[in-house]
């Protein structure tokens, strides 16, 4: 925070993430850090948001936000043009126009103790956490607590339908819902989670003996030669869903630590938008 009274600049938000998240813990494919922005412009608030897109950039400008600090990366993989007519470009092009700055920490936050995944794990009452995917040994971002995943204890154990009940009820609550698969009665104590797609830490799961493990975006056939061959029980949530609850943490922090207004989005920004549950054998109506 300032001692002299003027807010923070773009470069004192970033020096903070940095600091938190440092860039060099992130995946070599990711792209974080400041994406736009000018480093000396005053930042009085900051929009968080899990995706940049239209609808996040309209909420963060109708806010007044001086910085948008983002999740996911608006720019990925490599581009040649950010002219207006892709829909990238518009985006980059609304946001310098608005003078609002955009920051992404992704991976880095992914790994970060606390990052993504202890927010999530917080939002079950998970104790006792550990990292499901530890850092590589001697990489940049290996530490204590440090790693993709948690797992935990659950505060009592329950069976895989009511955690999935549960699951519901303490998630931001989007069309895909949380769906599960395995043995409805089985009894779970120790569950880990992955905020984002986790079907490649199924073996991981798998080798920590959990009784469950929550994460987004499984697939049919990993998940299915996973139960067969012993794994846990999985719970399939939104992938925004399982982001979402780190922004609280993200706006915490900036608040805390620079004094600034952090505002957090609740706009689902998960693709999916209907889902409609077919009826089980029993409820339909006999054909005439």
């Amino acid at each position: 925070m300032s001692t002299t009274g003027s807010p923070p600049t773009v470069a004192d938000v970033v020096a903070a993430l940095d600091r938190r998240y440092p860039p060099a813990w992130a995946e070599e494919w990711d792209r974080v850090g400041l994406v736009l922005g000018e480093p000396d412009h005053p930042v009085h608030r900051v929009a968080c948001v899990v995706d940049v897109v239209p609808e996040t950039v309209d909420e963060a400008l109708a806010a007044g936000a001086d910085m948008i600090v983002a999740h996911h990366p608006l720019l990925l993989r490599g581009v040649s043009s950010v002219a207006a007519t892709t829909y990238k470009g518009r985006i980059v092009h609304r946001l310098i126009k608005a003078d609002v700055a955009l920051y992404v920490a992704h991976t880095n936050a992914d790994v970060a103790a606390p990052g993504v995944s202890d927010a999530l794990a917080a939002r079950f009452g998970l104790t006792g956490l550990r990292p499901l995917h530890p850092p590589r040994p001697g990489s940049p971002a290996d530490g204590p607590g440090r790693g993709i995943g948690r797992i935990g204890e659950l505060p009592a154990p329950t069976t895989l339908a009511e955690l999935t009940r549960r699951a519901a009820d303490v998630l931001p609550v989007t069309a895909w819902g949380v769906r599960a698969a395995g043995d409805p009665g089985r009894m779970v104590r120790t569950l880990a989670v992955s905020g984002g797609s986790g079907d490649s830490f199924l073996a991981e799961a798998t080798a920590a003996g959990v009784d469950a493990f929550l994460t987004a975006d499984l697939r049919h056939h990993p998940a299915g030669e996973h139960l067969a061959a012993g794994g846990p029980a999985l719970l399939d949530a939104a992938h925004w869903a399982t982001e979402r609850p780190w922004l609280d943490d993200l706006a915490a922090h900036l608040r805390d630590e620079l004094g600034v207004e952090a505002v957090v989005s609740d706009l689902d920004t998960d693709p999916w938008t209907v889902h409609a549950a077919a009826p089980r054998p029993d409820d339909k109506e006999p054909r005439p």
